[in-house]
């Protein structure tokens, strides 16, 4: 994942910022942890303030974009994390355990080092059923298969909870399915850039996508097709908040 981050993460921060409506959430299930590891945390958008946070990240690239304050961060990977046993009360993964090479082994290592773990996956067949998938950009759906889903992340861990967290219409943190009801923002390059699925995806099937997408933009072929999406407050596009 670190060289992957070090090219497709530039920029990273501007399109990724922390939604209120995920960062609570998020928080509550570390519930009264107080030492927490926070593990792939890119640019430390969910750490949660007032608890004594160590970030683990790979990329340069990302631990660049961490803001002035952010948590004390430790250039390592998941799968081989440089803890003792148990030395956290709490670990923390958001979206993160999809780019793991042995993700197993990650999820093993949370284990290790934490008493509790709490994980923001998703599930990736409902990412494949997303329209923009679906209708614009099916290669997505070959990586998509590719990745852990939260089923099998849940299953690993032996959950105690597993959440869904919908996606609201207005939402600020631009996952990939963030604009599930503003299709304009797939057009813009930085849009594109912040989402990882669209990142890893041939520039050749993405562009082809994203000029179809403009097209049924302007006929007002989308709106036409998508007209149960426009009155949604927010959607379900698979993501969970794990427990164990």
């Amino acid at each position: 994942m670190t060289a992957r981050y070090d090219e497709i993460g530039v920029g990273y921060a501007q399109g990724r910022r922390t939604d209120p409506r995920w960062f609570e959430p998020v928080v509550s299930a570390l519930g009264s942890a107080v030492s927490v590891l926070d593990v792939g945390s890119g640019t430390g958008s969910y750490e949660p303030p007032a608890r004594d946070v160590v970030a683990v990240e790979p990329s340069a690239e990302m631990i660049r974009q961490r803001p002035a304050g952010a948590a004390p961060v430790v250039r390592a990977v998941a799968e081989a994390l440089p803890f003792p046993s148990g030395r956290f009360d709490a670990a923390l993964a958001v979206l993160t355990v999809h780019h793991w090479p042995d993700w197993r082994a990650g999820l093993a290592e949370l284990r290790r080092v934490s008493s509790r773990q709490v994980v923001l996956a998703y599930d990736t067949a409902l990412h494949s059923e997303f329209w923009f998938v679906r209708e614009y950009v099916p290669e997505v759906a070959a990586l998509e298969a590719s990745r852990p889903s939260a089923p099998e992340i849940a299953e690993f861990l032996g959950a105690a909870s597993v959440r869904p967290l919908p996606v609201p219409w207005d939402f600020t943190d631009g996952v990939f399915p963030a604009y599930w009801r503003r299709p304009e923002a797939y057009l813009d390059p930085v849009v594109q850039r912040s989402c990882s699925a669209l990142a890893q995806t041939s520039p050749e099937a993405v562009s082809r996508g994203v000029a179809r997408l403009r097209d049924d933009l302007a006929s007002g072929r989308w709106r036409e097709n998508h007209a149960e999406l426009l009155d949604l407050p927010e959607w379900d596009a698979g993501f969970r908040l794990i427990v164990a």
